[in-house]
């Protein structure tokens, strides 16, 4: 009997110890990334095709006309844009994504491009309708005091977009990759404007949809941070631009965007056994 309860925890001891061993044994597996988090911040500069833009009031005025070929330019405004209060003055870009880290590097991203546009005033277009029960069919002076349009609160991109990414190059402690991505969404846009003497500013509202492209490159840096830059093409169709104080003026037309962005990001990698 005192044999028996000997053997028993002699037994155990070999059993612990042999399974330990085999433990010991097996190589250590690191933990794999299941995918990353990522936010970014950053400015941009852009620049627009010509755009044909109809002007209509028939409710509360009398107006229904068309500029044909009106050019447009951005607003900067990077003055003082290190300053906290500053921050979303100039054109900026916000985005949040995460990236699946699958076997095809695709991503997911919601993105809010802060762009800003303006028909430039005193430019010599040519303008078609009528305005106040007189025919117009003439290149034509526009000065402010005519009309006067710009979406500086700006010109909104809200867009889900898909991403795909590529691996370039690796370096301890840096990765650089390709970024390529392509979405869409609504401008959710505040207009400024002024059509024969009647001013309206705002609100913020859905004025239409947008659609892009963009590649840029990504440089992560000690896994944590990045520095990123894209060229956006895009294409917004404005169908809701109130006019005048009462709103009952509309103005619709539809141009091209080229992007420049230049943004800083951090990453949170998510780990799994």
């Amino acid at each position: 009997m005192k044999q028996t309860r000997l053997l028993v925890p002699f037994v155990f001891y070999c059993l612990t110890q042999t399974t330990f061993a085999q433990q010991s044994s097996q190589p250590f597996e690191a933990s794999k990334q299941s995918g990353s988090f990522y936010f970014t911040w950053g400015y941009n500069r852009e620049w627009y095709t010509t755009s044909t833009i109809h002007f209509r009031n028939t409710t509360t005025d009398n107006y229904d006309f068309t500029f044909i070929n009106a050019k447009a330019h951005d607003r900067p405004d990077l003055h003082d844009f290190y300053k906290i209060d500053n921050l979303t003055v100039p054109q900026y870009d916000m985005n949040a994504g995460y990236f699946f880290n699958d076997k095809h590097d695709l991503g997911i991203e919601l993105s809010w491009d802060h762009l800003k546009y303006i028909v430039t005033d005193n430019q010599v277009i040519h303008v078609q309708g009528q305005i106040r029960g007189h025919q117009i069919d003439k290149d034509t002076l526009v000065t402010p005091d005519f009309v006067h349009l710009q979406h500086t609160n700006g010109n909104n991109y809200l867009m889900l977009n898909l991403i795909k990414r590529k691996k370039l190059w690796h370096a301890k402690n840096l990765d650089l990759t390709a970024i390529g991505k392509v979405g869409g969404g609504p401008l959710i846009s505040y207009t400024i404007s002024a059509i024969l003497g009647n001013d309206q500013e705002g609100p913020f509202h859905y004025h239409g949809m947008v659609a892009a492209l963009s590649a840029g490159l990504r440089l992560d840096i000690l896994r944590y941070f990045f520095l990123q830059s894209d060229f956006q093409g895009a294409w917004a169709d404005y169908t809701n631009t109130r006019l005048g104080g009462d709103q009952q003026g509309l103005a619709t037309h539809h141009f091209y965007s080229l992007q420049y962005k230049y943004q800083f990001g951090f990453n949170y990698p998510i780990n799994r056994r």
